[in-house]
């Protein structure tokens, strides 16, 4: 009840926390960041806070108003009203229908303090529980309090009544959840309403309309309304709500249309819908109650009249139907047939079905009439005579006979007329086809028109192939419109004369057609062969001509790939003249065949003569011509691939050498072994050269031998290569051998170094003195320690292998020795950590024994002390709330103890395995465990003593309890009726009554199965607590007494209620809206006139929504004239007078309301466009003065980042005048609207805007003044800073040249650093110099103060260079000096630190100490090793540095200090590793003994068990844990010997430190046997117990499976269609094939039994039964299975020859639609395309449609021939199927026939089209070619016309062939398309003859030029040859280095250039 009011407690310690917070962060010391983040969280916080407040606020107060007004009262705020407590009672009385204690009067505080103590003390005897909730806090006004009160004050008078009762499982949720059950309850089926809970889900204002459509739908249009438009759809809902519906507005759409809505709001209002439905319900129940008793009499007569007039009219038409339809004559045609079926079947369908209706209606009648006279008890009525309905359906009868007779025979007659008529039209379609389509194909094959090349011969014989192949497809087809003839004539059809006329004329074109077919055939196979080879032999002469020219070339390559890629190419060419030979000499023949032919010539004979000489002439000038060109190409291939190969081999011995030269031998072992890889592969890569070298200098002997052109440089090439191969070999020799050295000691030294390093960290480790502080750790350094005596044995070997390895090395001395010093200590230090390592073994197993119980013991303890005490000073509780904790604290006890009992377990047994081990400590472990058991005992008890006493406690005190609160319930319930039976009579006080009354009996019914639930309770209570017995009946018979007295009162105040308050509501809705009518009128009658925008843009503002509340109130208007109506009619004591004189007067007021509203609406929208002006020009000026001020004070800056920042931003500032120029313009043009527009303010408008627009003229020319300025200035300021900044580095660098004061390696370091930035700040220097310069000549007047800077910067960098210089070397030799120095002082500091570590040895007490000790001395041996290195560094630097005396005496000095240390300290560091390592094995052992005891005691118990299990379950759980245990036996046998073995071998030595070891082997020796021994025994029984509970568990699993499958298998359903039908054939087939699976499952439980009865188990017959009983249900499931199965299929095949048939048809039917599409095309591509489109559909359309075709005439067939029972239609199916296919193949032929027409026609129009382009395109080439004689030369323009000519010569043939097309189509086209062919053809001659005569002329003229160009060339290449010849004579040079040396006698050996002559001209 109260939750209201907690949340809004913990809202508001949140807003305090987070107030607290924010007043607390000045204090803290943040980041920017940080802090940012934490004030907008907390501001953020504090902002939600305050929303939800106020939102809460103004709903609660307008909900409290809502009901105050039931009172004549109202607040205005919540706060402050409810402060006097005067409204706050007068709510509660109102909510309540009870009269509260009357307020006082008085305005002091005592009075309001007590006037909300009445109003909260009256809450609490409604059981309202008020927390923290006082009168003072409501007095005081205190926001968070008083809307926690307000909103506890809803949920108990409003929510808390709402119980909803769902269906499914009748539970009764209340308050909240039963309020949003209601609300998804009413919503659910509308879209995009989801109601999840009371915030989020309302914000889109769709689930508030959703609710009014749900119970109103007449005022909300629930289909307009859009998820995305929430404000309009919140508006709207409350809107209607309040108008149409009476609620009072609690909420506006910004409330909830926000992120976070407040829920209490949104409940409250929603309540308030739920309330105003409930009661409509009732209401409506109310008035259905009425209709019932009325006008039955008047009804009965009306009713037996009725029936006497329907009955009649019914047996007259009946009579009239019967005399027309028994006439039998027919039409004799298909048309009349039809006709006089559909008027039949409209008969059937349309008339017959009513007067059925009719008659089905006059027995209800007649049913109805009897029923309500019975129910009446009056006599039951008689129908006239004749009238009766057995008479009727006499009549019916004879109706019908005379139907079904009618419909028989027109049925008949009909399929006979319609199977003629089908059989004519098939008649008449197939013969009109087969009539075109043979006019057709005569027309075409009477024609010979070949063509004259062998395209047009192709396309001849395709086409005639295609006629042919349609002939002989299309005999049956006129077979089949002859049998379709004879089948109308035997039938008698009317028209029989013109269909066997028609089919003679069919059958005569047939036999011409044939005829002409073969006699074209012949002819055209002739010219089609001829045409072929005369194709062949144009193709072979032009390839002959493309090959002459690469023949002729005299090309053969200046280097060895083009001389390649000539030959390659070369070799092509002969290839393909070869192939072409034979092709040639074939064609040959064939040609001269068809000279000899007789009778049909395709070709004159002399033509084929002609053609076959010239083809063979040209062949062998092509063969000629390629063996003189491949001569030429292989002398010159064999000399430039020697000279490539000597090239490359010098090149490869020349960069070996220098990689071997420069290679070292390597600095470490990874470098000397990647050297090595790398000189293997050099080996080999050498060995193969030396064979490729010997070869190349035999063939150049060869070569030298031959004496041809070229080969004077190949002597001297071959001397070189041979020399740098010698030296190469050398050179490898001797770096494979310094390799090899280098290898062998660097390996020796990595093993040395890893060995020496292993044994440091081994005997730290082993000498550590760390035992461990506890078990856990003792045990993990045992194992470690085992782990490293393993690794230590390991490393024996290679520790002894060493020296013998050391003698075998080859190195330098000094390697030796350091070698030599490290193999010495490796075998001293593996002594020591094998002695180390024994040692700590033992100390370890002593260490571990000694931690293992007391930590449990002292645990167990502090857990009984604390329990002890709490136990003992716990007493019973008296109160309900303390038995509860107490209770609940001894179940937690429970677990604790439970758990510790287990922990006092382990100690036990722990505590004996110590004392029978004979440990040290034994007596005093076995004290400590004899006081933990005593002391658990006396816990124990003390816990039952307490259980019991507080069990018998809380049974009575929780009767009590609720028997109390039962009793206060019913009391407080009757309390409310009666005081409600005293409430007012006024609307509320009823409404108040009735919604009480509800409530109260909804409690009713709740509280009378506790009362049933109290009694048996408070029996038994009596029975077990005889002591208690008075007081437990006391109780329940006060309840009983109380209970009783409610319901008497209960149904007094039933009886008593009334309803009357219509007339009070209508009086109040007419004087609110009277008042608001009266306020309104002032609102709108106001004249003030706004003074600025805000004023302006406020009123209107207010004056528009005084037209919505205008709008809103309209309604109300309407409904309020309305009800007055009804009041005046209905009512008898209203003052009708005093009502009309108001209603005259609200007439007139919203009448004059509305005119008010327009005028005032006028003057303000005129000020506000005003406003709008005004406030653009004043933001236009202002922007404007900004940039006017902004330019007037600028100034130049002095340094160039100012002059930089200032140039951007200026540009910027430019940029924002720029933007803001838009604004100024608006603002004008606004002005110019006004003064359009005649506005009163259009003067002060144009004073504005002439004042603007001078202020924005001046501010742009000032900008650009600016602009340039900056500009200027910024050239200036770079150089004098670039100058100033070089200065004043040099100044700063000056003083560290020369610096003396600091010490000599720092002086050194800084002036190397000053060096470097010397080097780099030169170019900076330059660079000022060039900017200078730069400088100077673009802006002379600024000359005397750059030069003055230059000359000062050059004399600072002169004078520093020059210091700098001197001072470096004398810096550089101090510096080293005291470097060497400083380092050998500080190593000598970390060797006497060392010393002082090493005085102290100590062994460690446990394991942990010890590895602790081993880390320390690794660490200090790594640093002995690296000082060691760093000695040795230090020496070398002091050889290689030239030192003065003093220094060097200094120097060595430390340097004998530092050595005599190190040699000091190798000795200790030796004796301490291995005392550490002795102690460390010890304390391991120790350790790991331990650890697997504990492991042994663990598992003992489990292996000791002797329960085999109950159930299969629990004995499998059983197997499993003892196999588990098993398997962790197995795995740790090897980890428990080697524990073993290694304590054995330490026991065996005489040391007092191993008596610990001794013990704790023994012990764990005896426990392991034990757990073997224990566990094999647990697993036997196991496994006989298993057996049994398996198969009983695997036979009842098999019956509950067949029993299932049993069930499935008996079900009938088929399938409704084939997807179904699969779908259970599926199902069914892979349960038949689960239950051929099953039959192994069968089978192995068959075995099992037959195991168990062989074993003699004791339940054998129960066994053997159970087994037969599964055997019969498999076999019998098995028989269903295939009954099932074979239905299934039966079914299955009948759908899918249906499904099969069906698609075919369609595909058939949209098959004919593209088959008979009449476009033939608009031309040539269009044509190509439908018939290569046709094409494809028809092959594809035959071959699929055949496939399908076959496929369902043989699924037919395989049915009817199985016997189906559906034979018959599935016959019918496949003939009409067979004959679609038929026709759809026709009709394809015929569109293939006229699609190849169309191609014919479209395909000449466009030759002539593309012969014309290509005559057009050559005539305008003539002009081009002529126009290149002044620009190419003569071979070119010979090429150019032979092109030309070529080009136009290809023509001829082209032209031939058009005329050859259109004589053969004019023979087979006339009219229109006969004209046009002959057009094209001529206009195809005529630009023929012309392009003719221009060659001609073009010809000449290239010739004349020809010849002049020729003999210009020659002369031209004759003096550019002398004068080079010239030029090499006179320009001999010296050679002036080694290269030109090796190069000039080549050069000089080489002859001149030859002479140009004729024959270079002709050559490309």
């Amino acid at each position: 009840m109260a939750s209201g009011a907690a949340e809004l407690d913990n809202m508001e310690i949140q807003s305090q926390n987070s107030n607290t917070r924010w007043e607390n962060t000045d204090n803290q010391v943040w980041d920017d960041t940080t802090v940012t983040a934490k004030l907008f969280e907390c501001s953020r916080i504090k902002a939600l806070a305050d929303e939800r407040e106020a939102v809460q606020k103004k709903t609660f107060t307008k909900w409290v108003n809502s009901h105050l007004a039931h009172v004549s009262c109202r607040i205005s705020d919540l706060y402050a009203d409810l402060r006097d407590g005067y409204m706050l009672t007068k709510l509660l009385e109102v909510l309540s229908g009870e009269q509260l204690p009357k307020p006082t009067r008085g305005r002091m505080r005592i009075h309001s303090l007590e006037n909300v103590d009445k109003a909260l003390q009256f809450l609490k005897e409604q059981r309202v529980h008020l927390e923290n909730v006082g009168s003072h806090d409501i007095v005081d006004g205190n926001h968070r309090l008083t809307l926690g009160l307000v909103w506890t004050i809803i949920l108990r008078f409003q929510i808390q009544v709402i119980k909803i009762e769902t269906e499914d499982n009748r539970e009764t949720r209340s308050a909240k959840d039963a309020l949003l059950l209601w609300c998804q309850m009413k919503t659910s089926g509308y879209p995009e309403v989801n109601i999840q809970n009371f915030t989020t889900s309302w914000r889109d204002g769709l689930a508030f309309n959703a609710l009014i459509h749900r119970h109103r739908p007449e005022i909300v249009d629930f289909s307009k309304l859009t998820k995305s438009n929430a404000t309009y759809n919140l508006q709207q809902a409350f809107n209607v709500a309040e108008q149409q519906l009476g609620l009072t507005k609690l909420l506006d759409p910004e409330d909830v249309n926000m992120e976070n809505p407040d829920e209490k709001s949104i409940i409250t209002y929603v309540v308030s819908f739920y309330h105003y439905f409930s009661k409509m319900k009732a209401l409506a129940v109310e008035g259905k109650r009425i209709g019932k008793v009325l006008d039955q009499a008047v009804e009965l007569e009306a009713l037996m009249e009725r029936y006497e007039r329907l009955a009649a009219e019914l047996l007259a038409w009946i009579e009239r139907t019967v005399a027309i339809i028994s006439n039998q004559k027919f039409a004799n045609s298909l048309a009349g047939v039809q006709h006089q079926l559909q008027t039949f079947t409209t008969f059937c369908t349309l008339e017959k079905p009513v007067k059925f209706q009719e008659k089905g209606n006059l027995e209800v009648l007649l049913f109805s009439i009897q029923s309500k006279l019975r129910g009446l008890s009056r006599k039951l009525y008689v129908p006239g005579e004749g009238r009766g309905i057995s008479d009727i359906n006499k009549a019916w009868a004879q109706l019908e006979k005379v139907e079904h007779e009618r419909e028989v025979s027109l049925h008949k007659e009909l399929i006979r007329q319609e199977k003629l008529e089908l059989l004519a039209q098939r008649f008449d379609h197939k013969a009109g086809m087969r009539e075109a389509w043979l006019s057709e194909n005569q027309r075409l094959v009477a024609q010979d028109n070949f063509g004259y090349d062998l395209p047009a011969a192709e396309a001849a014989m395709k086409k005639h192939e295609a006629i042919e192949a349609d002939v002989s497809s299309y005999e049956e087809r006129i077979q089949v419109v002859a049998e379709l003839a004879m089948a109308l004539e035997a039938e008698g059809y009317y028209d029989v004369r013109r269909i066997s006329a028609q089919k003679g004329s069919i059958l005569r074109q047939w036999g011409l057609l044939t005829e002409l077919v073969g006699a074209r055939r012949a002819r055209l196979e002739q010219s089609l062969a001829l045409q072929t080879i005369f194709q062949d032999m144009v193709s072979m002469i032009g390839w002959m001509e493309e090959m002459q020219a690469p023949l002729l070339s005299r090309e053969v390559g200046k280097h060895l790939l083009e001389v390649e890629d000539l030959l390659q190419k070369h070799g092509l060419l002969e290839a393909d003249v070869a192939a072409q030979s034979e092709r040639v000499q074939a064609l040959n023949q064939a040609a001269l065949k068809f000279c000899e032919l007789e009778g049909y010539q395709p070709c004159d004979p002399q033509i084929i003569r002609n053609r076959v000489t010239h083809v063979q002439t040209c062949l062998e000038e092509l063969r000629q011509q390629a063996a003189q060109r491949r001569t030429e190409l292989e002398a010159s291939r064999h000399l430039w691939a020697f000279f490539q190969e000597l090239e490359e081999a010098e090149a490869w011995v020349r960069e070996k050498e220098q990689i071997l030269a420069s290679k070292p031998c390597g600095r470490d072992l990874s470098s000397v072994l990647q050297l090595s890889g790398q000189h293997k592969l050099m080996l080999g890569e050498l060995g193969g050269r030396r064979a490729l070298l010997h070869q190349a200098v035999e063939k150049g002997e060869q070569l030298l031998a031959t004496q041809r052109p070229g080969t004077a440089q190949l002597e001297e090439k071959l001397r070189e290569v041979q020399q740098g191969w010698k030296r190469l070999e050398e050179v490898t020799g001797t770096h494979q051998q310094k390799l090899q050295e280098a290898l062998s000691f660097y390996r020796f030294s990595a093993e040395t170094d890893d060995l020496l390093a292993w044994l440091r960290d081994s005997y730290r480790l082993a000498s550590s003195d760390d035992f461990g502080h506890d078990e856990c750790s003792s045990r993990a350094l045992l194992r470690k320690q085992a782990a490293a005596a393993q690794e230590l044995e390991r490393h024996r070997a290679p520790v002894l292998a060493l020296r013998a390895q050391l003698a075998r090395l080859a190195a330098p001395p000094r390697q030796l020795l350091g070698a030599q010093i490290r193999v010495v200590e490796v075998e001293q230090l593996y002594g020591e950590v094998a002695e180390v390592a024994v040692l700590r073994h033992q100390w370890l197993q002593d260490a571990l024994a000694v931690h293992c119980m007391f930590g449990e013991v002292r645990a167990c303890e502090g857990w009984l002390d604390e329990k002890e005490q709490w136990l003992s000073g716990m007493h019973a509780p008296q109160e309900l709330e303390d038995v509860e904790v107490v209770k609940h604290r001894f179940e937690s006890l429970d677990q604790e103890m439970s758990s510790v009992m287990g922990r006092i377990l382990d100690v036990n047994e722990t505590v004996q395995q110590l004392v029978e081990g004979g440990h040290p400590s034994a007596s005093e472990v076995q004290s400590c465990r004899d006081h933990l058991n005593s002391r658990w005992n006396r816990v124990v008890e003390l816990v039952e003593q307490r259980k019991d006493h507080l069990s018998s406690v809380l049974r009575i005190q929780n009767y009590l309890l609720e028997c109390t609160e039962i009793k206060a319930q019913i009391r407080e319930k009757r309390r409310a009726v009666e005081a409600s039976q005293c409430s007012s009579g006024d609307l509320g006080g009823v409404l108040a009554l009735q919604r009480k009354l509800s409530t109260m009996e909804a409690a009713l019914v709740v509280l009378e199965p506790k009362l049933l639930e109290l009694q048996q309770e408070g029996e038994a209570l009596a029975t077990s607590h005889p002591a208690h017995a008075l007081a437990v009946l006391l109780h329940f018979e006060e309840i009983s007494e109380e209970w009783e007295a409610l319901k008497s009162t209960l149904q007094g105040c039933e009886d008593s209620l009334s309803v009357a308050r219509r007339l009070q509501q209508f009086i109040q809705d007419l004087d609110n809206f009277l008042t608001w009518l009266v306020k309104t009128q002032a609102a709108v009658a106001s004249e003030e006139l706004p003074s600025n925008l805000a004023g302006a843009e406020r009123l209107l503002s207010q004056h528009v929504a005084l037209k919505e509340e205008i709008d809103r109130y309209e309604e109300d208007y309407t409904t309020i004239q309305e009800a007055s109506d009804l009041l005046a009619l209905e009512e008898a004591d209203v003052p009708c007078l005093s009502l009309q004189h108001w209603l005259q007067k609200l007439d007139v007021g919203w009448n004059k309301l509305l005119q008010m509203w327009e005028s005032r609406r006028v003057a303000l929208v005129q000020a506000h466009v005003f406003h709008l002006f005004l406030r653009d020009v004043q933001q236009a000026e202002a922007c404007l003065y900004n940039q006017e001020s902004t330019l007037a004070h600028a100034e130049l800056p002095t340094t160039v980042e100012a002059v930089e920042k200032a140039i951007k931003k200026h540009k910027d500032f430019v940029t924002t005048m720029e933007l803001s120029m838009p604004r100024t313009t608006l603002a004008l043009q606004a002005g110019e609207s006004l003064v359009r527009q005649g506005s009163p303010y259009s003067e002060r408008a144009q004073e504005e805007m002439a004042e603007l627009r001078a202020k924005s003229h001046r501010n742009f020319q000032l900008a650009q003044a600016r602009t340039q300025q900056l500009t200027d200035h910024l050239g200036l300021q770079r150089f004098l800073q670039s100058c100033h900044e070089l200065a004043g580095w040099m100044k700063e660098k000056r003083p560290m040249a020369g610096d003396p004061a600091a010490k000599p390696h720092q002086r050194w370091l800084r002036h190397r650093a000053l060096l470097a930035e010397l080097a780099q700040n030169r170019e900076w220097l330059e660079q000022i110099e060039q900017e200078g310069r730069q400088l100077l000549e673009e802006k002379p007047e600024l000359a005397g103060s750059v030069r003055k800077q230059l000359e000062e910067i050059r004399q600072c960098w002169a004078e520093l260079e020059s210091t700098s210089q001197a001072r470096a070397q004398q810096l550089f030799e101090a510096s080293k000096a005291e470097q060497l120095v400083q380092s050998y002082a500080d190593l000598d500091k970390r060797l006497v630190n060392m010393e002082g570590q090493l005085q102290a040895v100590d062994a460690g007490a446990s394991l942990a100490t010890v590895n602790n000790q081993l880390k320390k001395l690794q660490t200090m041996e790594s640093q002995m090793e690296e000082w060691y290195k760093e000695a040795g560094q230090l020496q070398a630097q002091l050889a290689s540095l030239p030192l003065e005396p003093a220094s060097k005496e200094a120097v060595d000095e430390k340097q004998n200090a530092v050595g005599t240390r190190i040699v000091r300290l190798i000795e200790p560091l030796k004796e301490r590793r291995r005392i550490l390592l002795a102690s460390k094995e010890v304390h391991q052992v120790c350790r790991d003994l331990e650890d697997e005891i504990s492991w042994v005691q663990d598992r003992l118990p489990l292996a000791s068990l002797r329960d085999p299990g109950s159930s299969l379950q629990a004995v499998q759980q059983f197997i499993k844990k003892n196999q588990n245990l098993r398997r962790e036996l197995q795995t740790h046998q090897a980890r428990v010997d080697e524990v073993l073995a290694r304590a054995g071998a330490l026991a065996s030595l005489r040391s007092p430190e191993v008596d610990g070891v001794r013990r704790l082997l023994e012990r764990l020796r005896e426990l392991w046997g034990a757990l073997r021994e224990q566990t094999e025994q647990r697993q036997q029984l196991l496994d006989a117990t298993y057996q049994a509970e398996q198969y009983h568990f695997d036979a009842g699993q098999v019956e509950a499976w067949l029993s299932e499958q049993e069930l499935l298998l008996m079900n009938e359903e088929k399938g409704k269609d084939e997807q179904s039908t699969l779908q259970l054939l599926k199902k069914h087939l892979l349960l038949e094939q689960t239950i051929e699976n099953y039959e192994e499952t069968v089978a192995q439980l068959s075995r099992q039994c037959r195991a168990l009865l062989e074993l003699g188990h004791p339940a054998s017959e129960q066994i053997s039964r159970r087994q037969s009983r599964a055997d019969r249900l498999y076999v019998s499931l098995k028989g269903l299975a295939e009954e099932r199965k074979a239905r299934l299929e039966q079914h299955y095949w009948l759908c899918q020859l249906g499904r099969e048939v069906d698609d075919l048809e369609h595909w058939i039917a949209e098959k004919e639609v593209v088959a008979g599409s009449p476009e033939l095309g608009q031309d040539l591509e269009h044509v190509t395309l439908l018939q290569e489109k046709f094409t494809e559909f028809a092959s594809e359309t035959g071959s699929v449609g055949n496939e399908r075709l076959s496929a369902v005439n043989q699924m037919v067939d395989e049915l009817i021939d199985y016997g189906h029972v559906d034979a018959a239609t599935i016959a019918e199916w496949k003939d009409g199927l067979n004959e679609a296919w038929a026709d759809l193949l026709e009709l394809m032929e015929t569109r293939a026939q006229m699609l190849a027409a169309s191609h014919e026609l479209h395909k000449f129009f466009s030759h002539c089209k593309d012969l014309l382009a290509q005559i057009e395109e050559k005539q305008q080439r003539l002009p081009e070619v002529a126009a290149r004689e002044s620009r190419s030369s003569a071979g070119a323009l010979q090429g150019v016309l032979s092109t030309f000519e070529h080009d136009v010569q290809v023509l001829v043939s082209q032209v031939r062939q058009l005329q050859e097309g259109a004589a053969q189509l004019r023979t087979v086209y006339a009219g229109e398309n006969a004209d046009a062919i002959v057009t094209k053809e001529q206009d195809v001659m005529r630009a023929w003859k012309e392009l003719l005569s221009s060659c001609e002329a073009c010809r000449l003229q290239i010739t004349t030029t020809t010849e002049k160009m020729r003999f210009t060339s020659m002369v031209r290449d004759l003096i550019s040859w002398m004068e080079g010849i010239i030029c090499q004579i006179g320009t001999r040079e010296k050679p002036s280095s080694q290269p030109a040396l090796s190069q000039s006698p080549a050069q000089a050996s080489q002859p001149p250039a030859p002479c140009p002559g004729p024959s270079d001209e002709r050559s490309p």
